[in-house]
């Protein structure tokens, strides 16, 4: 399995999947200041908006949908005043999720999708390392810390 069957997965099961994480997210101690400073409702929207960014980077593998996302979560979050160590774990913990997930799902269900399973994992951590990046990069631009290079390169 590349990513077709997480894709449909993803566009079946967003909102129910998004709940899932956010408890995740709120029961962890480490992203306990994320809660505190955030709204409940912007929450939502933005764990529903990072799986829309993973279905089309997943078809596409285009980083600026998720460039425009992911700089402007971090600008907003240090906004905030949400600790960067808190929006990273929120990251990780977002990253183990969906790992999670496809393992209690069974979207790899036979021993020949081996290698498409691993394609897959190699795929979401660039995607969740991008989401990092670019999350640092809005960050500090937000934080009026001087960042050279502000326009993302990825190869």
């Amino acid at each position: 399995m590349r990513a077709p069957k997480l894709i449909q997965h993803l566009k079946d099961d967003a909102d129910g999947m998004s709940e899932r994480l956010l408890e995740k997210i709120r029961s962890s101690r480490k992203c306990s200041e994320l809660w505190l400073r955030v709204p409940a409702e912007e929450h939502k929207s933005y764990a529903v908006d990072l799986y829309h960014d993973l279905m089309m980077w997943l078809v596409a593998e285009d980083d600026s949908s998720l460039e425009h996302h992911c700089v402007g979560l971090g600008k907003l979050r240090a906004q905030q005043g949400v600790p960067f160590s808190h929006l990273f774990w929120a990251v990780c913990i977002t990253r183990e999720y969906l790992w999670e997930y496809i393992q209690q799902e069974c979207l790899i269900e036979e021993p020949v999708e081996f290698w498409g399973g691993v394609m897959l994992l190699r795929s979401l951590n660039q995607f969740f390392d991008r989401a990092l990046y670019l999350a640092l990069l809005g960050y500090q631009m937000a934080g009026g810390a001087e960042v050279t290079g502000s326009q993302a390169v990825f190869q």
